[in-house]
């Protein structure tokens, strides 16, 4: 397992759970403690890693440490993967997952994307979707190890296919938090508590499935808390955000609402919201002024 942040950590203690073998790499290596605790061997670098393991899965943060993993002079590239399969869960660009795998066959290996939608609370249970690109044959191979975190498994077509999935399913929730918090600020007056606004959303044509999955988190980012624990902050939104508009002009198309809602993300970080849960953003938002609201222009 290559890169052990909050998601790929979540993902390593799943498939020890099954009594696998791990080889475990991280460039900080203190966050590969829990996973080192549990029985993991921690490698060196990623191409001792992959020179040690038979399926290379890999979670990293963006395309640019992406690059930095497979490419570099300690990469997996420079490690033994002939025979060997990669999977790699990612958040990045279809174009991206593409030139990798094209690297990955350069090489000898087998490779499959399968970026996963859900928090790290799914991740350890098994209950991931994963959205999966490659060839028949290479998912027929990873699907034993793909059933282990994901309940459902949606292979999409080939590499890059399951990249503009997950752009696809992460859009309307990283709205979703800004246009829930505008709507708090229609009836805060009411003084109703925001378990209560929430589980009432939640029954209506305006309740997104986020407010069933977690709901408690999501009233307690309307209330101005600090959700915890942390699963997907303020700054991984602002990163895929940036990676969907980005994807959506190579094709020829603009995303007017998700560029609104990256200029408030990209506020709340510059004040100091970056590490804050995504689902305080709800609070975010109905916090600030009706001046200040107008200075986002958003």
């Amino acid at each position: 397992m290559v890169g052990l942040g909050r998601m790929g950590t979540a993902l390593a203690a799943r498939l020890k759970g099954f009594d696998h073998d791990l080889v475990v790499w991280n460039r900080n290596p203190d966050k590969a403690k829990e996973m080192v605790a549990a029985g993991a061997v921690l490698a060196e670098t990623p191409a001792a890693a992959a020179s040690q393991s038979e399926v290379i899965i890999t979670c990293l943060l963006d395309a640019k440490a992406l690059e930095a993993v497979f490419s570099g002079p300690s990469g997996i590239l420079a490690g033994d993967i002939d025979g060997k399969l990669v999977i790699e869960t990612s958040t990045v660009q279809p174009s991206t997952q593409r030139r990798t795998a094209e690297q990955v066959a350069a090489r000898g290996g087998a490779y499959v994307e399968c970026a996963v939608s859900g928090s790290t609370g799914p991740a350890r249970e098994g209950r991931l979707i994963g959205l999966v690109g490659g060839s028949a044959e290479d998912v027929a191979r990873a699907r034993p190890l793909l059933d282990q975190f994901c309940r459902r498994i949606e292979h999409a077509g080939p590499v890059g296919a399951g990249a503009s999935l997950k752009l696809a399913v992460n859009l309307p929730l990283a709205v979703y938090y800004q246009t829930l918090g505008e709507a708090y600020t229609i009836c805060r007056h009411l003084d109703l508590d925001t378990d209560r606004i929430v589980d009432l959303l939640s029954e209506t044509s305006g309740g997104a499935n986020i407010l069933k999955a977690r709901g408690p988190m999501v009233a307690k980012g309307l209330r101005g808390d600090d959700p915890q624990p942390v699963t997907f902050d303020v700054d991984s939104f602002r990163k895929d955000l940036r990676t969907m508009i980005a994807e959506a002009n190579e094709l020829g198309y603009s995303l007017p609402i998700a560029e609104q809602a990256l200029s408030v993300y990209d506020q709340a970080s510059r004040e100091g919201w970056g590490a804050r849960d995504g689902t305080s953003l709800t609070g975010y938002w109905s916090s600030q002024t009706p001046q200040q609201k107008s200075g986002t222009g958003a």
